[in-house]
């Protein structure tokens, strides 16, 4: 099968290779769930890194740091998030293109400012950061010896018509979304999806239809003063979605670095993905701020509701709860305990990741979920082994064509 990147130089055996080995390092799942949580925060997954030399012979139980070659599935796991962070930047940008501190003032960072008045700062902050870690671990995949990623043959989508974007094509698809806000109740909750739990969505018209998070046209700017309802919906729609975005991040590193054989590679894994953690702490904070409306969207033909989560609610609905309730973690019989969840195997592995619908075995939300996914062109040509990248197609509403 042909790879999804195109690389500087002929490797196809070596990826079959990696991408074999990738699969067969995770244990195929019992159960795909629609997302999954980094089990550490930052600062104590970074403190893991020295602790684990100290366990046994750690020549033995890791790669050596520093001039030693990686391993085939090291490289497969660093491209992969190469790709994946790729993705991200590029969706990140659109919302910086529109909503950043750079954005001109419109009813659009109105919108988003109801959310939080600093909002349009942390758009720019959150696009800086994706394109940090992009170029990061491609770097770094280069000081190896390995290959680089480069998914700019893929960016066929068409951006937003607001006369201000720059008319060039993308990798992600913003205009039609549908969003799992899930995640939002799992948080609430005193159950782990780890042990079969599973949680409704806080709005459920998010997650039925297609709805747009960017305005389309110069139209859907609207006045700063005093946005509509419709251009307000499109702003709490991208609200809900950065902290999709950003859990189906964190999601992915805590579960890849679980795989990794070198101590530096665990340590670029856990400092990475504890800087996307801090991203979806942040987003988690500011979307229950969204304030009650509902907008049918005639280009969509969909309909949105957003109820106010600030008051009157339940637990696991209250918009001020953004801390982890304590559940089930390892065991039900040990005490509960506040986690980043789900981490457990199943929830979010490669294999899981990256099987498709031809295969049967696509789950129903992928990391960042049926985001507007095209799914004739999700349809693989073969469905033998799948190359170390394949997971990235069902990213964020990418309508990545098919092999060529």
């Amino acid at each position: 099968m042909q790879s999804d990147i195109d690389h500087s130089d002929d490797n196809g055996a070596k990826q079959a290779t990696e991408s074999s080995q990738l699969a067969t390092a995770f244990s195929a799942p019992n159960r795909l769930a629609r997302r999954s949580f980094l089990r550490k925060l930052g600062v104590g997954a970074a403190l893991l890194a020295p602790g684990a030399a100290l366990l046994g012979n750690a020549s033995k139980a890791f790669a050596a740091n520093g001039g030693q070659k990686l391993t085939r599935g090291d490289v497969a796991i660093l491209q992969l998030l190469a790709a994946a962070e790729l993705i991200e930047a590029d969706l990140w940008q659109q919302y910086n293109e529109l909503g950043g501190v750079d954005a001109p003032t419109t009813g659009y960072t109105a919108g988003l400012q109801i959310l939080d008045g600093d909002q349009v700062q942390y758009i720019s902050d959150n696009t800086d950061d994706e394109n940090s870690h992009a170029a990061f671990l491609n770097a770094y995949l280069k000081s190896k010896g390995e290959q680089q990623v480069d998914l700019s043959r893929f960016k066929n989508l068409a951006p937003s018509q607001v006369s201000f974007v720059p008319q060039t094509g993308r990798l992600t698809n913003l205009k039609q979304l549908t969003v799992d806000t899930s995640w939002w109740t799992r948080y609430r909750s005193p159950t782990n999806p780890d042990f079969g739990a599973t949680f409704p969505n806080a709005v459920p018209s998010l997650n039925t239809g297609q709805h747009t998070a960017i305005p389309r046209n110069n139209a859907e700017l609207d006045d700063p003063n005093n946005p509509s309802d419709h251009v307000k919906a499109i702003a709490f729609t991208a609200g809900f979605h950065f902290g999709f975005i950003e859990q189906g991040g964190t999601s992915l590193y805590a579960t890849l670095a679980q795989k990794v054989t070198s101590l530096e590679v665990l340590r670029i894994l856990l400092s990475i993905g504890g800087s996307e953690i801090m991203h979806f702490q942040t987003w988690q904070d500011k979307a229950g701020n969204a304030t009650p409306l509902t907008d049918f969207d005639p280009i969509n033909n969909s309909t949105v509701t957003f109820d106010d989560l600030t008051t009157g609610q339940p637990e696991t609905l209250q918009a001020n709860l953004i801390m982890p309730e304590p559940c089930e973690f390892i065991s039900p019989n040990l005490p509960a305990c506040a986690i980043i969840r789900p981490s457990g195997p199943g929830q979010l592995d490669a294999r899981g990741g990256v099987q498709t619908p031809r295969c049967g075995l696509m789950p129903e939300r992928g990391v960042f979920a049926k985001t507007s996914v095209e799914k004739e062109q999700l349809q693989r040509r073969n469905c033998g082994k799948v190359p170390p990248l394949a997971p990235m197609r069902m990213i964020s509403g990418n309508k990545i064509a098919p092999n060529q």
